[in-house]
């Protein structure tokens, strides 16, 4: 494929800001299926629980206390607390809140994570200005549309090159939902596209720290920003995307990408409903799904002891392995990027679960012993610029010389084509959201999501991301017992809730 540095036309009404706005702005939404709203509601309603999750870890409980941070009261709620804040502050926590747990859902084209950029910022807007589900829902659509065009234009000399796509590209995606929900026009939102060019950022060298989900809130609000900005007036190149200095040469380089690969089969069909997306199964890098799910399969099918284990192999496509080959993590953090811990977890608990990364866990007697016998490599019959780059194979041996393999070519985590059940998404959002609101309330929220379309006014469903003010609560923590399982009954009506604003 050629690739191209610059448009050859370079007037303002070529430019790709310019152009890309117009699609945007032009989206219409009547064009989004039953199918992909469906897709576009449960991503949506995926990543608020995993916020909610999110809300209660260090990095978002250090923002809150950082001074200059929320501390002017506004309309846009902070998820699993008592407060409010503004739309800017209030994306910037509930991003950052999104992706610490690392739980969110992943798309190989974008080579990160598409809903974080959008939701934390999305439902800012909405609740500040009294939108309709079914608007967030189609700005939703517009914002994973432009994103994902973007991971074409630049991938995966983008991503290999050391930028973190979720906060470099998905800036562009907020700016475009954003855009979309406020009714920006095409003037406006190719000043906020230029805008988002000089302030995109995000560094992979910051993975496994707090950084990296710091990355996904300052995108959210960097993103939210540069609209609001624009809506008022400001002024930015519209050539800041191919200019000579703009951010493709920039960010990839000359002859490293190829911007007309946006508007490429622009939505048709519509990459909100695309396989290469997946939610994901456990709370950790996706990059290392597919070496748990071998594990797990090994584990089940060999009815493995993890005493009998001598050694193990993971062999997994070498784009995923820069990241997380780390044979000895030094934190919960460090932990979700390290493909041996999560192997280990699945073969000595036949689960890898958010308790797995909290506290000392990574400490575990057990798991350490079979870090000590773990070998990775990149997988010699995994093509580096093969389509299919989620790949992994996974060897046990016993002790009694029995060499039991497990591998599989592609697996982003759970999407169209291997979805998550009803209750699997239940049992996910549950477990992540009573940890903020409380079971009951959790699944009250749940059940509202799911006829999101038909909230007229978001506000009023956002009172159920916050903490009821009880008396001496504190926020849970490992060493707290775990709250209540609540089950969810089958067609269940909206449970009442007890609220207190």
């Amino acid at each position: 494929m050629d690739r191209q540095t610059t448009s050859p036309d370079t007037s303002v009404d070529a430019s790709v800001a310019r152009r890309l706005a117009e699609r945007i702005v032009g989206f219409d939404t009547h064009r989004i299926s039953t199918s992909a709203r469906e897709a576009a509601r449960i991503a949506i309603t995926d990543t608020i629980g995993v916020t909610l999750a999110g809300s209660q870890e260090p990095c978002a409980q250090i923002l809150l206390d950082t001074p200059g941070v929320a501390e002017a009261n506004g309309p846009c709620t902070i998820f699993g607390t008592t407060r409010k804040t503004s739309a800017l502050d209030a994306a910037l926590i509930n991003g950052t809140a999104s992706h610490a747990l690392d739980y969110d859902d992943f798309s190989q084209p974008f080579g990160g994570h598409q809903s974080v950029p959008l939701v934390a910022p999305l439902i800012a807007l909405a609740e500040a200005g009294k939108r309709s589900g079914r608007a967030l829902v189609d700005a939703y659509v517009v914002g994973i549309e432009t994103e994902i065009r973007f991971a074409h234009a630049v991938n995966f000399h983008h991503y290999d090159k050391g930028w973190h796509p979720t906060a470099t590209l998905g800036i562009f995606g907020t700016v475009a939902a954003a855009s979309h929900l406020l009714q920006l026009d095409a003037a406006r939102t190719t000043t906020a596209l230029a805008i988002a060019a000089s302030l995109a950022s995000g560094l992979k060298a910051n993975f496994g720290t707090m950084v990296k989900p710091l990355h996904v809130g300052h995108t959210c609000r960097n993103g939210l920003f540069a609209v609001l900005l624009a809506q008022r007036g400001y002024t930015a190149n519209a050539l800041a995307l191919e200019h000579k200095q703009g951010f493709f040469n920039a960010f990839n380089g000359p002859g490293t990408y190829d911007a007309e690969r946006i508007f490429e089969s622009w939505g048709e069909p519509l990459e909100v409903g695309s396989d290469t997306l997946g939610l994901k199964q456990f709370p950790c890098c996706g990059s290392t799904h597919p070496a748990i799910a071998m594990a797990l399969a090994l584990r089940q099918e060999a009815r493995i002891e993890p005493e009998q284990i001598e050694s193990v192999l993971i062999r997994a496509h070498r784009r995923r392995l820069p990241h997380t080959d780390n044979p000895q993590p030094q934190s919960p953090l460090g932990a979700k990027f390290s493909v041996q811990y999560v192997v280990a977890r699945a073969l000595v608990d036949g689960a890898v679960r958010l308790e797995h990364f909290e506290g000392d866990a990574y400490r575990d007697a057990r798991i350490q012993r079979l870090l000590a016998i773990t070998r990775t490599e990149p997988h010699p019959d995994m093509p580096e610029n093969s389509p299919h780059q989620f790949g992994a194979e996974v060897t046990v041996t016993l002790r009694d010389g029995k060499v039991l393999t497990k591998r599989i070519d592609n697996l982003i985590g759970r999407g169209p084509s291997n979805p998550m059940s009803a209750d699997e998404l239940w049992e996910k959002f549950e477990d992540c959201a009573k940890r903020a609101i409380g079971p009951s309330e959790a699944l009250s929220l749940y059940e509202r999501l799911e006829a999101i379309d038909e909230v007229e006014d978001l506000s009023t469903l956002t009172r159920l991301l916050m903490k009821r003010a009880l008396p001496g609560a504190c926020r849970s923590n490992a060493t707290q017992a775990a709250p209540q399982v609540i089950a969810r009954p089958h067609n269940a009506e909206s449970v009442e809730t007890s609220w207190v604003p």
